[in-house]
């Protein structure tokens, strides 16, 4: 306390006299006062002593001592009695606290009582204040002050005192005491949700007297608060509800005792934490439907709800005039009114803004964190997608997104034990997850990095993506929407949808159209990546810019076209002639020309084959000749191709039986009189040969290749073989022998034992050994099994065999190259190559191609490379 001495110099013994005695009058007073238990009659004592010492200028003196004297008062009897109802459980740790409120049930009995009790401290010492005030206002009007004097002065006496109870309150506040106001608030609300959902039950029934639509509404999966009538919630949900009137009036005491800001950010907490538990009960791993709009319908029948109730209880509810309110914000819908609310107010509204962003924010990181999921299950994952793109939209947070999807990735994709096929398929279905979510390409260029990275080193990926273009999705892995033949189909779909007419200048109209609709990137986007390359995602594009060119691509579904061909059976390749037509569209007719030639090659083969079967003079034989003959060429189809169109054919040695070997020479001599001048030359290495074998009880029937055909027929001239015999009659290498007859070993229909020989083995007929459960064959003789070359073996060089035997003749180029410069770089050696192998055959490969075969010679220890560079091998 503070007040100047110097008065007292000016003063006459009786002044000092009277203001001592004043001065102990007034503060035994207010001992009376403060300390009267609710008795108030002391203060009329007041008045006269306060006027007195305020006529001697010792009014701050006055007011400091009532005010410290209230303070020790309060302190005692608010402080102190309010803190013992939470001692309970102070030291307890939060889950043990959380099980020991609901038992004890706080939010009804502790928590309501103690803070009555305060309030009702606070309100008597407020009443005492107020008898303080009346005596200083008392003084002051006789002195005839202005009345905005005194309000002033009653208002800065008022608000010191409840500074010093929220002082007093917050200094001694225990740690534990917000846990306890975020419990009791969260327990209202779901005892108001509980309500509303039971409203719910009760609303349904009350609307329809048939019992099967209730039934079914009940039923359900979406049937929640949201299906609830707004004017029946109106009418529960007020503020005369007893569950707002309880939690207003611990609000309106929590504000009273200063801890306005606290219990604000208690029952914010308690919203939230049920919102998010709303979210995720809505949306958990349930990807199939869309949940946004029923958690922004959840916000508004709930929280939204009861925060208009406790405003309207509390006296809080300001309405604005909202063309003037100046509230702008992407979130905001329109804020005319809010069902069963009415015209809200600016408050409300700013509730509804801060509850749908969290929502929205909630939302978008369950839906990142599950995001590899969403896009495995794409495009059934569509509603999930959607969703994604609207909180996005909302919160920008793309850049969480591609950090957290590129660590997925990483994690749970690009890895060595995931499939060059299941990367494929994921890399498709991301690129049009994202394309949804962002159209602009910018969060793809940054996703589809490391995805791209890693495929561009995997020696399958070629193969793989043109399998995808041609054959669907055969392995059943990935959706069937992830196949790139449906990409080529839409392609072709959109081009045959056009107007050629008007595409005389569509290079033109293309770059006017994308100037009038032109946008700057966004702030996320690579500036070292030019825009044009993200105003249109094209899939086939993007697959095929992991190759490296298209003439690869080209090139490896030529050798697999060449491949199915041969192997077929028959001549039905309809399937194979319309996936050619939409390459042709998209790759061009020019590309697509030999491998068309291909196809017609199969085509004029039909017609050849028919041709000569109706050449066959039927009355030229007699006998069993003619009935061994014609029925032996009737049943030989051949596929004739044009050896230069076609990629290398794989030749092997083959003997075959000399009744074969005279179909064939007859069938050649055919077609020569057909075709003149124009000679078939035979790899009958190739092709598919019908046996029907014959035993005791049984016939059996399978479809082989001709070695396998070889080998079985040679048992028909004698019962046991050595494989070196074996092999030599047949023409063939006996590892090669060993590796093919391993089939009808393990059919049970050959039975193998050492020879005389370590390496000799010896192959007998297995009589009345053939397992045929084991072997996956049945008893009867319509049975026909058709084998693949289980080898591995192809009937036509890979694209790398055909690159290896084509570079051979640069070999000498590179090797001369780095006898006269020591070492060079991969760059360098291609440009060399470039400059000085022109003639021909002139040098026209790509870079990742002399790469290739640049490794393939370091394999072979002809180079060696060390720090990017070739030297040769010492």
């Amino acid at each position: 306390m503070a007040f100047d001495l110097d008065i007292f110099d000016s003063l006459r013994s009786e002044a000092i006299d009277e203001i001592l005695n004043s001065w102990g009058a007034f503060c035994a007073c207010t001992d009376a006062l403060i300390k009267g238990n609710g008795d108030l009659s002391a203060g009329s004592k007041l008045t006269p002593l306060v006027a007195l010492l305020c006529k001697y200028g010792l009014r701050s003196l006055v007011e400091d001592h009532f005010l410290q004297a209230l303070e020790e008062t309060f302190k005692t009897n608010g402080v102190m009695v309010f803190w013992e109802y939470f001692e309970a459980c102070r030291d307890a740790p939060p889950s043990e606290m959380l099980n020991f409120l609901s038992k004890e049930d706080w939010p009804q009995k502790v928590l309501s009582k103690a803070l009555e009790e305060i309030c009702l401290e606070k309100c008597y010492q407020e009443k005492c204040l107020l008898i303080l005030v009346h005596a200083f206002q008392s003084h002051e009007e006789n002195l005839s002050l202005e009345r905005g004097d005194l309000d002033l002065h009653e208002s800065s006496l008022i608000s010191r005192y409840r500074l010093m109870v929220s002082a007093l309150l917050l200094t001694t506040l225990p740690s534990h005491f917000p846990e306890i106001l975020r419990f009791y608030f969260k327990k209202k609300l779901e005892e108001l949700s509980t309500m509303i959902a039971g409203f719910g039950d009760d609303v349904c029934e009350c609307q329809s007297d048939d019992l099967l639509i209730n039934q079914q509404r009940k039923d359900s999966p979406r049937f929640s608060e949201m299906d609830i009538d707004d004017n029946f919630l109106e009418k529960n949900i007020s503020k005369d509800n007893n569950l707002v009137k309880d939690v207003g009036k611990v609000v309106r005491d929590l504000r009273s005792i200063g801890f306005m800001s606290m219990s604000e950010d208690a029952y914010a907490s308690a919203i939230f934490v049920l919102l998010k538990g709303k979210v995720n009960e809505l949306a958990g791993d349930d990807y199939r439907n869309p949940v946004l709009e029923s958690v922004k319908e959840w916000i508004q029948a709930v929280p939204l709800r009861f925060l208009h109730a406790l405003q309207a209880y509390l006296g809080d509810s300001v309405y604005y005039d909202n063309s003037s309110s100046g509230l702008k914000s992407p979130l905001a819908s329109s804020v005319s009114s809010f069902p069963g609310v009415g015209i809200p107010s600016e408050l409300l509204v700013r509730w509804k803004l801060r509850l749908e962003y969290f929502a929205y924010e909630t939302l978008q990181d369950l839906r990142i964190g599950k995001l590899f999921e969403i896009i495995v299950d794409y495009p059934d994952s569509s509603p999930a997608i959607e969703d994604l793109k609207k909180c996005l939209e909302y919160t920008g947070q793309h850049s969480k997104l591609v950090d957290s999807f590129i660590s997925s990735l990483r994690y749970r994709l690009l890895t060595a034990g995931a499939s060059t096929n299941d990367i494929l398929h994921q890399y498709v279905s991301t690129i049009k997850a994202l394309r949804t979510i962002d159209p602009t390409g910018v969060f793809l260029e940054a996703v589809g990095e490391p995805i791209r990275d890693y495929l561009k080193g995997r020696k399958d990926t070629i193969k793989c993506i043109v399998t995808m273009l041609t054959d669907g999705n055969p392995s059943g892995s990935g959706n069937s929407s992830d196949s790139l033949l449906e990409e080529l189909n839409r392609d072709a779909e959109n081009q045959e949808g056009a107007d050629y007419d008007d595409n005389i200048n569509s290079d033109d109209k293309q770059a006017w159209s994308n100037a009038e609709c032109w946008e700057p990137d966004p702030a996320e986007a690579d500036p070292a990546k030019g825009s044009n390359n993200r105003r249109k995602i094209d899939i086939l594009a993007m697959i095929v810019s992991l190759i490296g060119s298209k003439d690869q691509l080209v090139n490896e579904y030529r050798v697999m076209l060449a491949e199915k061909l041969l192997n077929k059976l028959d001549y039905d390749f309809d399937s194979e002639i319309r996936t050619l037509e939409l390459l042709k569209i998209h790759f061009g007719e020019s590309s697509m020309q030999k491998c068309e030639i291909m196809l017609n090659d199969l085509i004029d083969s039909k017609r050849t084959n028919a041709n000569i079967k109706a050449s066959i003079p039927q009355t030229s034989q007699t006998g069993a000749e003619q009935e061994e003959n014609d029925v032996s060429l009737n049943l030989l189809d051949a596929t004739i191709i044009s050896s230069n169109f076609w990629p290398p054919i794989q030749a092997e040695s083959l003997n075959i039986p000399s009744s074969i070997d005279h179909l064939l020479s007859d069938y050649a001599k055919r077609f020569h009189e057909i075709k003149t001048p124009r000679k078939l030359l035979w790899k009958k290495n190739l092709g598919a040969v019908k046996l029907e074998l014959q035993f005791e009880d049984q016939n059996m029937q399978f479809t082989v290749a001709p070695i396998h055909a070889a080998i079985i027929m040679k048992f028909q001239d004698q019962t046991s073989w050595t494989s070196k015999n074996l092999a030599a009659s047949i023409g063939i290498p006996v590892d090669t022998l060993n590796r093919r007859i391993n089939f009808w070993v393990g059919k049970g229909i050959l039975a193998e034992s050492v020879g005389t020989g370590s390496e000799d083995h010896v192959f007998t007929i297995a009589d009345g050994m053939i397992d045929t459960n084991r072997n996956g064959i049945t008893n009867g003789n319509s049975e026909e099994l058709l084998i693949a070359d289980e080898e591995g073996e192809n009937s036509v060089a890979s694209v790398e065999e055909q690159l290896r035997k084509e570079m051979t003749v640069y070999e000498k180029f590179i090797v001369g190259m780095l006898t006269n410069f020591g070492s060079m770089a991969l760059d360098r050696i291609h440009n060399t190559l470039k400059m000085f192998c022109v003639a021909e055959p002139a040098y026209d490969k790509s870079l990742q191609q002399l790469q290739s075969f640049l490794a393939g010679l370091v394999s072979e220890e002809k180079l060696e490379m060390k720090d990017g560079l070739y030297f040769l091998k010492k």
